[in-house]
């Protein structure tokens, strides 16, 4: 088994090809997996890489390609149908899992393995992209800061850019489910856009409002906050017309919306271009606050959400493959710690207050 290798199954899709692109820059050798026979062949001839065209159905042969492998980077969303799938092989074969999934619902799915991944002596890393480890090691760094905090809100901000089809296909998906929070250390329902409010990102100030990001799962468990609330920059008019939302759920739930926006979709160009990638930033900040009200706060800056998926993922992959990893089920940073975001190149990090009076 060869140190530099590792399954990227996925790799056919927008994010997939990204990593797959850049690999080499990280010293390694992905064999490129998925379901699309054309776009895989494309690809290995373009890249010079193995690939193999398998579904997630094909157990016995699944299982067989992952014993090739010590990690599988998954790339094929959306997780909410493929993780599990996935996970399951792993299990059999001994092969770390990473994943570049974002959903609340299949990070708490995967934390349910964690006993039995502990026991196969592998790792189960969901979240190793944008979602969510900017977010993750701000939201240990914060609670390194503020230990008695009771509360946390992360926000994130695009500057730029575009999605990808795989991101909004996802974002479908979930059209009129709501929002999540976690209060008292529980996963609550709540409207989407339930509070808004403006965050001096340092670079801009801009407006944000509470949507369901994967933090409500994953700093939980990062960082044992009990009362987490997660944030994305929004215009103040599109904030005002999600009030209504919660009167036309009903319909954005239904499979005629949902596929006439799939197929809007589709016929747009796959993701953005490296150019567009290239004049994009992200901005994160944090805030944790204890009993006392001293608060903690932490923002950042950095590349486009799909730059940073591909450097942050195969930065993970290549230390697992080096053997630098916890069995079980992890975060970004409770595998890596919260300085794991500053080995991104375009990484700035700044500490705003230290919760000290």
């Amino acid at each position: 088994m060869q140190q530099n290798r590792f399954l990227l199954y996925g790799a056919n899709g927008y994010t997939g090809q990204l990593i797959a692109r850049h690999a080499r820059e990280y010293g390694l050798e992905p064999i490129l997996a998925g379901r699309n026979k054309e776009a895989l062949e494309t690809l290995s001839n373009q890249l010079k890489m193995p690939y193999e065209v398998i579904g997630l159905d094909e157990k016995q042969r699944l299982q067989t390609l992952l014993k090739q492998v010590k990690v599988v980077l998954h790339a094929a969303g959306p997780f909410q149908f493929t993780a599990k799938r996935m996970v399951e092989a792993c299990l059999q074969t001994g092969t770390h899992y990473v994943d570049i999934n974002g959903d609340i619902a299949v990070f708490e799915l995967l934390k349910s393995f964690a006993q039995a991944a502990h026991e196969a002596g592998i790792m189960v890393l969901p979240g190793a992209g944008f979602d969510v480890v900017p977010t993750d090691c701000t939201a240990l760094l914060l609670k390194n800061l503020l230990p008695d905090a009771v509360s946390l809100k992360l926000a994130f901000a695009t500057i730029g850019g575009g999605l990808s089809h795989g991101t909004a296909g996802t974002m479908v998906s979930k059209m009129g489910e709501g929002g999540n929070v976690r209060k008292d250390g529980k996963i609550i329902k709540v409207p989407l856009g339930q509070k808004g409010f403006w965050v001096d990102f340092g670079k801009k100030k801009l407006f944000v409002m509470s949507i369901p990001w994967g933090d409500v799962s994953t700093a939980h468990f990062t960082t044992g906050i009990g009362n987490i609330e997660t944030y994305a920059g929004v215009s103040p008019a599109i904030y005002r017309m999600l009030k209504f939302q919660p009167l036309f759920n009903w319909l954005l739930r239904t499979s005629v919306v949902r596929n006439f926006i799939k197929r809007k979709i589709d016929a747009r160009a796959p993701g953005p271009t490296d150019e567009m990638r290239s004049k994009s930033l992200s901005l994160v900040w944090g805030q944790a606050s204890n009993a006392a009200g001293q608060k903690a706060t932490v923002r950042m800056s950095e590349p486009d959400g799909y730059t940073l998926t591909m450097h942050s993922s195969l930065i993970i992959t290549k230390k697992i493959l080096h053997d630098n990893f916890k069995t079980g089920y992890q975060t970004p940073a409770s595998a890596y710690g919260h300085d794991l975001v500053l080995e991104i190149p375009g990484v700035q990090r700044e500490i705003v207050d230290s919760g000290k009076l």
